[in-house]
């Protein structure tokens, strides 16, 4: 289709796209100082209605484990942190563009960000509302080939429904890379920090993970989780295999995994009824 190294710019310069949201346009300012403070994203989430709701309401949903508790944008911003808040905003910015991107996107990643949530807690995560961000925005790569080649990633996706094939094998068919290295290219160029980066990069690979190989190992679990239990839709109708390292990695029991399960399914009933209001 392209070159390697054009491919790449044309990734990176997604925000001169007409079709982004004007507030996609405002927040990679923000994203993009890797020396922002609370005060100024206080400030750029206050001076928009629509982007303090939708972060209230995400700060509120059962991804986080705040349920009800969260009343303001400040105190939000002192409970997760400038990192979390910064992915957070992403996550809720891109909402309409993922809803477009694919029916059923957003709600597998609502599903994973849960499901990330609960093996962190249970593994003993020093921040697992961090992993859940990070599961929130782990299929950014699809958004941004749906977003910058519309008709192509159609395409991409007819072909992977009738040949049966994984999103990741058609896209690196078509593109010579696929949804997760378009993620890290993104997250590289709006300076997430390093494990964010390798995440999404990573989340179908995570023995490759150095900076962060037990959050990418959650990621890459919850992904599978979620489409087993056939919450939302990834783009294709199948369950990959878990990687041995991530067993490796997690140390997680059957019966570990038993009550992670149990979890998982209540707190999707719950987020299936959040998303219905959405």
């Amino acid at each position: 289709m392209m070159d390697y190294k054009t491919l790449r710019r044309e990734i990176e310069n997604i925000e001169t796209l007409p079709t982004l949201p004007s507030v996609l346009h405002k927040l990679l300012r923000v994203i993009e100082n890797p020396k922002v403070s609370l005060k100024e994203i206080g400030s750029f989430i206050s001076n928009d209605p629509v982007l303090t709701t939708r972060i209230l309401r995400a700060v509120n949903s059962p991804i986080y484990g705040f349920p009800g508790r969260i009343a303001s944008i400040n105190q939000s911003l002192v409970l997760l942190g400038v990192n979390l808040i910064r992915g957070l905003l992403l996550g809720v910015s891109v909402f309409e563009a993922m809803k477009k991107a694919m029916a059923g996107l957003w709600e597998h990643s609502v599903g994973c960000a849960t499901a990330a949530r609960i093996i962190g807690q249970k593994i003993g995560l020093k921040e697992p509302d961090e992993v859940a961000v990070a599961a929130l925005l782990h299929d950014i790569g699809k958004v941004i080939f749906s977003l910058k080649f519309p008709a192509d990633y159609e395409r991409i996706l007819e072909d992977v429904a009738q040949r049966e094939l994984f999103v990741f094998q058609g896209e690196k068919e078509f593109f010579e890379i696929n949804h997760a290295d378009a993620g890290g290219w993104i997250a590289q160029k709006w300076h997430f920090p390093p494990a964010l980066t390798e995440i999404i990069e990573y989340h179908h690979k995570p023995h490759l993970a150095r900076q962060a190989p037990v959050p990418t190992a959650v990621v890459h679990l919850s992904d599978i989780l979620v489409r087993a239990l056939g919450f939302g839709f990834a783009g294709d109708p199948f369950v990959p295999a878990i990687h041995p390292q991530a067993w490796e990695v997690l140390k997680l029991s059957e019966e570990d995994l038993e009550v992670i399960l149990r979890e998982l399914d209540d707190s999707l009933d719950v987020a299936g009824d959040f998303l219905a209001l959405e």
